[in-house]
């Protein structure tokens, strides 16, 4: 029986699951909605039931296991440490565990957008770069750092974490804080502003407003060009502290690239790093394989031999 490695995207609303070769070529896929409301053991068998669909499919086992999940994780432990409010007693549960256990396999957890980072940096629009800052802007906003080609974890797992940090207007935040970034720049307050300064009835997406913008909606637009106006000061505030020169850029709210990219290049454009070098920024490849690709690379280079014939054990 054939083995292959499997990667695992731990999304609020969707949980996803690729079966690739040791290369990251993607050879099969399944996804579920995330019982996100339902807690940790409903989502845990969730991610057991797609991983076994996937591997009975393909008469495999798991050589390794990498999963990407929303919140600050452990990496002592494998477990979820703090998660937001969208997730009912996922903190805690012992992710990395549960799965070694179940599938004999080596597994590594990893934060969403920490493996989002290593999935565009091994076969996505960064690949090859050592210094890269990756930023997600979805139902909400994060960040994650690689310095010389490793992920930089933090004193406490959070490096990186750029939405939350202050300093953008006085919105409140979802995590009870005001003014971050998170609330200018992620699709729910995207969503919010619109419907706020058009009185509009709740239910609209970051998707619909993005619509209106390109069909001449002059708030939509605004509301889009402030998003990219936020996050090109963060980067700015990235690069001025690390010096990092790449940036890529992901998330469901990226996908409206051509109403962001015109005021975020300004703002890199009018307020250069203090080294003048230019600063890419790039829009991510691999799109909602992004972090589940990058979860398995990192669960490959764990626990998979290496081409220098190395490889770690379990």
């Amino acid at each position: 029986m054939k083995s292959i490695l499997l990667g695992v995207d731990v999304g609020g609303t969707t949980t996803q699951v690729v079966a690739c070769t040791q290369d990251l070529v993607v050879i099969d896929r399944e996804s579920v909605r995330t019982p996100a409301r339902t807690g940790g053991s409903a989502m845990m068998d969730a991610i057991t039931d797609l991983i076994a669909l996937l591997l009975n499919r393909n008469r495999a086992t798991a050589s390794a296991i990498g999963v990407g999940a929303a919140g600050v994780v452990d990496q002592r432990t494998g477990a979820v440490l703090v998660a937001s409010d969208s997730f009912v007693d996922w903190a805690g549960t012992q992710v990395a565990t549960e799965l070694s256990v179940r599938f004999d396999a080596g597994t590594v957890l990893e934060n969403d957008v920490n493996a989002f980072v290593a999935g565009e940096v091994a076969v996505g629009a960064a690949r090859g770069c050592g210094q890269v800052f990756g930023m997600t802007l979805g139902t909400g906003v994060g960040g994650s750092l690689m310095v010389d080609g490793m992920l930089w974890q933090g004193a406490h797992g959070a490096a990186g974490e750029i939405g939350h940090t202050p300093g953008f207007g006085d919105l409140p935040c979802t995590c009870g804080g005001k003014g971050h970034l998170e609330t200018i720049a992620s699709g729910r307050s995207i969503a919010r502003r619109y419907e706020r300064l058009t009185a509009r009835a709740e239910g609209v997406s970051a998707a619909e407003v993005a619509a209106l913008a390109r069909t001449g909606d002059g708030v939509a637009g605004e509301i889009f060009a402030d998003a990219g106006a936020a996050v090109g000061r963060g980067v700015l505030m990235v690069a001025g502290l690390l010096d990092v020169d790449t940036v890529v850029v992901g998330g469901g709210v990226s996908q409206a690239w051509d109403l962001l990219e015109p005021t975020l290049s300004r703002e890199l454009r009018e307020e250069p790093p203090v080294s003048g070098a230019k600063i890419r920024v790039l829009r991510g490849e691999l799109g909602t394989d992004a972090v589940a690709l990058g979860a398995a690379s990192l669960a490959a280079s764990k626990f998979l031999a290496t081409s220098e014939g190395r490889a770690s054990s379990r």
